[in-house]
C-alpha cells in the first residue's frame, strides 16, 4: 500500500508541475495552472497519507520513487525513452529508498 501511495503522489507532482511547464515554457493557456494546483495539492495529501514515522524519512523514500516514476513520464507523456544511465541511476535510487522504507528500526 504504501508504494502504491508513494507512486500516485509522484504522479499527482509530476502532472501538476508539468501542467505549470505546459503553461510557463511551452505557451499553453493558463487554465492549465487550474488542475496543476489541484494535482499539487492531491500530491501533498496523498503523501501525507505516508507510514513512514517521519516527514523527513517519508519525504527521502518519495525522492527515489519520484525520480522512477519521472523516468516513466519522460517515456509515456514526453516520447523519450530513458537509457541505460537513467535506468542504472533510478535503481540505485529505489534501492536507497526501500533501505530506508523497510530498515529495521529499534524503538
Amino acid at each position: 500500500m504504501s508504494i502504491a501511495i508513494f507512486m500516485l503522489a509522484a504522479l499527482a507532482e509530476i502532472a501538476g508541475c508539468f501542467a505549470v511547464w505546459a503553461w510557463w515554457r511551452l505557451g499553453q493557456s493558463a487554465l492549465w495552472l487550474v488542475p496543476g494546483f489541484g494535482l499539487l495539492v492531491l500530491f501533498a495529501w496523498l503523501l501525507a497519507l505516508s507510514p513512514a514515522d517521519a516527514a523527513g524519512r517519508t519525504f527521502a523514500v518519495y525522492g527515489g520513487i519520484y525520480i522512477a516514476t519521472s523516468l516513466g513520464w519522460l517515456w509515456a507523456v514526453e516520447g523519450q525513452r530513458p537509457d541505460v544511465w537513467d535506468g542504472a541511476g533510478a535503481a540505485l535510487c529505489l534501492i536507497g529508498a526501500a533501505v530506508i522504507l523497510w530498515a529495521p528500526r529499534g524503538g
